[in-house]
């Protein structure tokens, strides 16, 4: 049977570029190659896209940070140019490699480019945050006409932008907590204003970029001098800022799904953060964070974490795979629904595929199901008209 060509697009304009990077090592370490073909293809944090030299190999965020502190000293261009036909096309992948150029720019009389094409049969866009988990690569993947692993356009969006994706989850009936979302122009108008909807809200707080993920950006505030200092962090990453009410003595639960029109839910697993709440360094730097899977809940608290889970990937349309993040009150036992990933950390250490494991699903089968999964959901829309004619 002739091998599917899978390209791999990692990397990305975004503050979770390392942590692609690393999801993206696990899939290639991982994947079926009696029946795929996979190719690196790799967006740089300019965004530029390049066809890898060669498949990224760490399986950790701290290596790759390291990694690119080294690169930022001895920048090195490691593959060729690269342009995602924004049409139908047998040539999906252009590549551009400039001969006797040494600069990479553009080529003179004495050098000239040679431009391929490269046919892919499934993508499987591994990017976390804007420009990658937002819809906006969802988008070119549609105009390509290429099957791709995950959420479409509207999903990939709506499970990036925190306030709209509360709003939907409240719309669907599902518990989150207050919350209040402003845009830049809203705290540069009127700061006062912006503070008294928040006080409605009380202490601690959680303030959050709307865009982004992996806790990049994200302050817990448990007086009114750390807020504003707060608010500029979030700021510096998104023009929008979700500021939640802190949900005291909390516990952080997980779920993953798989699936389409019929999803599957995983055993929920739970975080034990080293620091005081799970954030960037407590996922990717610090050794101390635990994950429990199987969760210590009981059997009626497991049963509403997977029907909730599965109410809210279809609150937001989501297709293929997601994790949903959960808040458990210890005080009350009262349920809330945190958030929803479209596209969460994919390496064979993350949360998402040590569910899956317990569940009695490994990470090579887990890879091969999402391919199917955006096969099947790609060959059903190909039956709808195009025209009205």
């Amino acid at each position: 049977m002739k091998k599917l060509r899978v390209g791999v697009i990692y990397g990305g304009r975004s503050g979770e570029h390392e942590v692609s990077v690393t999801s993206a090592a696990s899939i290639f370490k991982s994947i079926d190659r009696t029946r795929y073909e996979p190719v690196p293809i790799r967006i740089e944090k300019d965004g530029r896209w390049t066809l890898a030299d060669r498949p990224p190999t760490a399986l950790s965020a701290a290596e790759v940070i390291q990694q690119a502190r080294v690169s930022q000293a001895r920048p090195v261009r490691a593959g060729r140019d690269s342009l995602f036909a924004p049409y139908p096309s047998s040539d999906t992948l252009i590549t551009v490699e400039r001969r006797g150029s040494s600069d990479g720019g553009t080529p003179t009389d004495a050098e000239h480019a040679v431009v391929t094409g490269l046919g892919l049969d499934v993508v499987f866009p591994v990017l976390h945050g804007p420009y990658g988990e937002d819809g906006t690569v969802q988008g070119l993947l549609e105009l390509a006409n290429v099957p791709y692993v995950g959420a479409g356009v509207l999903a990939s969006a709506a499970g990036m932008d925190k306030a709209i994706m509360k709003v939907l989850f409240a719309a669907a009936g599902l518990p989150v907590v207050a919350s209040r979302a402003f845009v830049r122009a809203d705290w540069t108008r009127s700061r006062d204003g912006v503070l008294a909807a928040i006080a409605a809200l009380g202490f601690p707080l959680f303030v959050k970029p709307a865009n982004l993920g992996s806790s990049v950006g994200i302050s817990k505030v448990k007086a009114q001098a750390e807020l504003v200092p707060a608010i500029e962090t979030a700021l510096e990453f998104d023009r929008k800022v979700i500021v939640e009410a802190g949900v005291v003595n909390a516990r952080e639960i997980e779920c993953a799904v798989l699936g389409n029109d019929d999803p599957e839910t995983s055993v929920p697993g739970e975080i034990v953060p080293a620091r005081e709440f799970y954030d960037y360094e407590a996922k990717y730097l610090d050794e101390g964070s635990k994950s429990l899977i199987p969760a210590d809940l009981p059997p009626a608290t497991v049963a509403e974490v997977r029907r909730l889970t599965v109410a809210a990937f279809r609150a937001i349309g989501a297709a293929g795979l997601a994790r949903v993040d959960f808040l458990l009150s210890r005080d009350t036992g009262v349920l809330y629904v945190n958030e929803i990933n479209t596209m969460p950390g994919f390496t064979n250490i993350s949360m998402y595929s040590q569910m899956w494991e317990a569940t009695g699903v490994d990470y090579p089968t887990l890879v091969d199901r999402l391919i199917q999964l955006a096969l099947a959901r790609h060959a059903e829309k190909q039956g709808l008209r195009t025209s009205a004619l």
